[in-house]
């Protein structure tokens, strides 16, 4: 519509009126009336200016004109249309040849606008416009009242003069009366739209119960409301005498938290006074550190304090940077009575804040459990039942068993709980059951079960709770650990917990296997035999240490390490050890016949024994920790796995383990050694339990033998020795450990030592 009056407007002028008079001359009293009839029948503002802009244009042949009006609110001049299609709003500081005019109330005219400092260049910029010459008049009211400015640019025929000023103050003298009412009115008619927004903002925010939201519709509000810039509303908490906002325009989501004493916030919350600084760097109360920090510049700051109904100050609020200058005293009261309106959506906010947090925390408690909780109203009802509750009942989620009768979902083979649940109710006293059976989906558990009275106010009957301890993963635990070691072993540790577990110094019997050439076998295998193998070897070796009770301690690649005596001893732990080591070269010889049968290459091993004090218990990271054995007795105990390669032997133990055997095996003393990284000699024995394919009358002939021949040889009696080992082969072709000593003694009579003590240092691992 307004478009529409616009062209009428402009055909009119370019039409029967360019007839009747050219636009250098100054308008009829006939014409001016038209011209207030034409503005009068308008019914906005904008459609006003449109007319009168178009009349001024065509009146002093003007490329286009622009009516600039001051907005008292903001101090501003704002153009609401100019010619040329420029139709957004524009806003001016009274700054510029625009302001100048204004300021000073006389005309002037600019032939080269670029040429004048006070021309603004930017809005040719934003437009694409070429402003070359300007004519400004102030626009003032028949009663002197100057209400803005008129802007003609670029002359169509010439320079703008003298005349031309006088032809637009006649027209700015007929239209300026009624264009100042038209303005006046719409300030009304916005004054009255801003108190009903205000009055819905109110309403709307005293209805929202969301902190959070609430907090950043009252930024927004007041930082629209009053033009500014950024705005925060701080909230004292009363626990920690701080002032805390968690919105900030501009500072993203922090909570920002400072003493409610501190700054100009602190001094309006503690003096309930409202603080209005024009220049914010001026004021010694300013800190400019928070500026430094953010990279925004503060100019004006306007606070004030945010009372409740009882007049008790509860917060303040704080807006920065007026735009058109500083805060004025309406806005302080504007601010002040909206902070009123609001406090108390503010105050029931953080209630139910506070009472959410509570609640949530309770929650996140009850979420956290690694127990089952589920209570029952006094209705009979199931009212809540919480993660660790629908993970043991093996629910979709929690909700599925809500508001469902206890006695509907606890049927069947859960029927002993409802009874449980009914005899609480009506008896009010706690009953437990341990290690009892439940059935859900079809699946079986193992739980601690227990049902206690919900008791209110007053000893009022409210329901009861039931809670679950799933004690199926413990059991499924315990078998686990009874694959590695003996089943009370397991039962021991898991239910001697931190005191099982702890670090402590303990005579146990080390066992260290490892398989002899693994690194050829693995070449002939590859990577998926190498692991099927090692699948079936560790099987083997695995069931016979757990059948003496012992604990497997750890895989070493081929390589295992096991203990007898931990985490408690048995008084026999050396024979168990001894036993488990026989038990497992005999079952890997029955294996290696298998094996040999398909074809595949023997696995050939090694065992060292060491029994000592060792330290016992969690080893390693908060991360990663392993329950292991550390300390020198584990150390001789592998070097006497490696020392089985020297001796060609296949069972290896410290004269500590053979001190305490109780049992009879087949036995003999291999030598006095001195192991790498050790000064003192160990003597070690030879265990030949396995080596079932030796009569016992030529095992005897070959020990009685050796036996000689070791004596002689720590004598120093080479020769003699020599032949003791030879009658030792005699006995048996196949004792190797003969020859590794008829081995030495030829080198030694090569070579006598001068202090010879009986004693072979070995040099490797």
């Amino acid at each position: 519509m307004v478009k529409a009056a616009s062209e009428s407007l402009l055909k009119k002028s370019e039409g029967k009126k360019s007839a009747k008079r050219t636009p250098a001359h100054l308008a009829s009293p006939a014409e001016l009336l038209q011209l207030i009839q034409r503005l009068s029948s308008c019914d906005s503002l904008d459609a006003m200016i449109e007319i009168f802009v178009a009349e001024v244009s065509h009146a002093v042949k003007a490329d286009r004109s622009t009516l600039l009006m001051k907005d008292a609110s903001t101090d501003e001049l704002f153009a609401r249309y100019a010619q040329g299609g420029v139709t957004n709003e524009i806003r001016l500081t009274t700054v510029g040849i625009a302001g100048a005019v204004f300021n000073s109330g006389e005309s002037e005219i600019i032939k080269n606008a670029y040429d004048d400092p006070r021309f603004n260049q930017r809005i040719d910029d934003q437009t694409g416009y070429h402003t070359k010459s300007i004519m400004a008049l102030p626009f003032r009211t028949i009663r002197g009242k100057l209400v803005g400015v008129v802007q003609c640019l670029n002359k169509l025929e010439g320079d703008f003069d003298a005349r031309d000023i006088e032809i637009a103050n006649q027209l700015i003298e007929s239209a300026s009366t009624i264009l100042d009412g038209a303005l006046s009115l719409e300030q009304a008619r916005a004054a009255r739209d801003l108190e009903r927004h205000f009055l819905e903002i109110v309403s709307d925010m005293t209805s929202d119960l969301d902190l959070s939201s609430l907090l950043k519709k009252v930024m927004g509000e007041a930082q629209d409301m009053l033009a500014a810039e950024r705005s925060t509303l701080f909230l004292n908490d009363e626990k920690r005498n701080e002032l805390w906002s968690q919105v900030g325009e501009g500072l993203g989501a922090n909570v920002i938290r400072f003493p409610n004493h501190l700054g100009i916030a602190g001094a309006v919350f503690t003096s309930g006074k409202s603080i209005n600084i024009p220049h914010a760097y001026a004021d010694l109360r300013f800190n400019p550190g928070f500026d430094r920090q953010t990279g925004f510049f503060t100019r004006s700051i306007l606070c004030v304090p945010v009372l409740n109904k009882t007049g008790r100050i509860i917060g303040v609020t704080q807006v920065l940077n007026k735009r058109g200058g500083p805060f004025t005293q309406e806005d302080e009261q504007r601010l002040r009575a909206f902070t009123a309106q609001i406090a108390i959506g503010l105050e029931n906010a953080k209630l139910f804040a506070d009472v959410t947090n509570m609640r949530n925390y309770n929650q996140s408690i009850l979420e956290s459990m690694s127990n089952g909780v589920i209570t029952i109203d006094d209705e009979g009802l199931i009212a809540t039942c919480n993660l660790a509750g629908a993970r043991i009942m093996k629910l979709r989620k929690a909700d599925d068993i809500l508001k469902h009768k206890f006695e509907d979902f606890f049927g069947g083979p859960n029927e002993w709980l409802s009874e449980r649940i009914k005899r609480v109710e009506n008896a009010g006293d706690q009953e437990v059951a341990m290690d009892a059976t439940l059935e859900f989906r079809g699946e079986t558990i193992s739980a601690n079960v227990s049902v206690s009275p919900l008791v209110g106010e007053e000893k009022k009957k409210m329901g009861a709770m039931v809670m679950m301890e799933d004690i199926s993963g413990e059991k499924r635990m315990r078998a686990t650990m009874s694959r590695y070691m003996d089943p009370g072993l397991a039962d021991q540790l898991l239910s001697g917990g931190q005191d099982a577990l702890g670090g402590q110094s303990i005579e146990a019997t080390i066992v260290f296997t490892d398989v002899r050439s693994f690194t050829t076998l693995t070449e002939a295998l590859g990577a998926h035999g190498t692991v099927a193998l090692l699948n079936e070897y560790f099987t083997l070796m695995v069931d016979c240490i757990t059948k003496e009770g012992g604990m497997l301690d750890k895989f070493i690649g081929d390589a295992i390490m096991a203990a007898f005596g931990l985490p408690v001893g048995h008084g026999d732990d050396e024979d168990r050890a001894v036993r488990a080591s026989i038990n497992m070269l005999t079952e890997l010889s029955l294996w290696n016949g298998h094996r040999n049968s398909q074809g595949l290459p023997s696995v050939e091993m090694g065992i060292g024994i060491n029994t000592d004090h060792v330290v016992s218990g969690n080893i390693g990271s908060p991360k990663r920790m392993d329950y292991t054995v550390i300390g020198d007795g584990v150390n001789l105990a592998a070097r006497l796995e490696g020392a089985c390669k020297e001796y060609s032997a296949k069972l290896l133990i410290s004269e500590s383990t053979y001190s305490r055997l109780k049992g009879s095996y087949r036995v003999r003393e291999a030598d006095k050694l001195i192991v790498k990284g050790k000064t003192k000699p160990v003597t070690v024995f030879e265990i030949l339990d396995h080596r079932q394919d030796i009569p016992a009358s030529v095992l005897m002939d070959m020990l009685t033998a050796f036996r000689g021949g070791l004596g002689e040889y720590r004598e120093g009696n080479w020769d003699r020795a020599i032949k003791c080992f030879n009658e030792s082969l005699k006995a048996h072709q196949g004792d190797e450990l003969s020859r590794t000593y008829i081995a030495r003694c030829e080198k030694l009579k090569l070579d006598p030592p001068k202090d010879w003590e009986g004693v072979f240092v070995m040099k490797s691992k």
